[in-house]
């Protein structure tokens, strides 16, 4: 599926991304190249195949056992803040 080079500007657009002539030809013939692959996927029978949350079994990804274990101290934890108030990170307001 080859992109007009105005979809590609209009795909940089939404990105916020400004390009030149050159990355328009560039990123249209990389982007052309993704879209039919994923045609090529599209055609594939995945009737027979369950959905899975995980690319590997749950079984066979080893987990270690939750058990408690000694933790460090707030002063400990906060050893290199820049800035605390007592037992709490201070960091600058961002939201107004």
């Amino acid at each position: 599926m080859a992109l007009t080079p105005q979809q590609v500007e209009n795909v940089a657009r939404l990105a916020r991304l400004s390009l030149s002539a050159d990355e328009v030809e560039r990123f249209g013939e990389q982007l052309s190249s993704i879209l039919d692959y994923i045609e090529k996927l599209q055609q594939l029978d995945v009737s027979g195949v369950q959905p899975t949350t995980h690319a590997v079994g749950v079984t066979s990804t080893p987990l270690r056992d939750d058990e408690q274990r000694p933790s460090l101290s707030p002063d400990e934890a906060l050893a290199n803040a820049p800035q605390r108030d007592g037992t709490y990170f201070l960091v600058p307001r961002i939201i107004e």
